[in-house]
């Protein structure tokens, strides 16, 4: 099955996700992890589709959640997030309301590739932005705790 991008762009439009978490990380400099994610998840009948997008973009994982009983295509590497998934959402832009979500994705997964959530100040904007993104998104971690326990570490 070969996938045309602009397809792939409507299919993550409606069942695609751009996400950054964050684990605490006392062994860090900064006490926090950062770590951006693209996903799309679909049932075990469209696995054959997940496996065509995985093929579309040459990076990722596919895996099956139990939360939901859904499988996930999902690419957390950063070096293949900046040269793979950015730009074709670039090339082939979201028209809904995830496009606003892809724009902030886009800027911290830039950062991070430039090593730049390791600086407090930017890792406060990073939590700030990544924050405002997915507003209905089930988190960990409060932002407030996050906030608090970055002033907390010395820069």
């Amino acid at each position: 099955m070969k996938l045309s991008p602009w397809y792939v762009t409507g299919l993550v439009e409606g069942e695609g996700t751009f996400a950054v978490s964050f684990n605490k990380r006392p062994k860090l400099r900064v006490g926090i992890e950062t770590r951006p994610s693209f996903s799309v998840s679909l049932s075990e009948r469209d696995l054959d589709l997940l496996k065509a997008l995985q093929d579309f973009f040459g990076c990722g994982a596919i895996r099956y959640s139990r939360s939901d009983r859904t499988y996930k295509y999902e690419v957390r590497s950063v070096p293949d997030l900046v040269r793979k998934i950015v730009p074709h959402f670039e090339k082939y832009p979201l028209a809904g309301a995830k496009g606003k979500d892809f724009q902030k994705f886009a800027q911290i997964v830039r950062w991070v590739h430039a090593q730049h959530h390791l600086n407090p100040g930017y890792l406060r904007e990073i939590i700030e932005l990544a924050y405002s993104m997915n507003p209905s998104g089930q988190r960990r971690y409060a932002k407030d705790d996050l906030l608090r326990l970055l002033g907390e570490m010395k820069g």
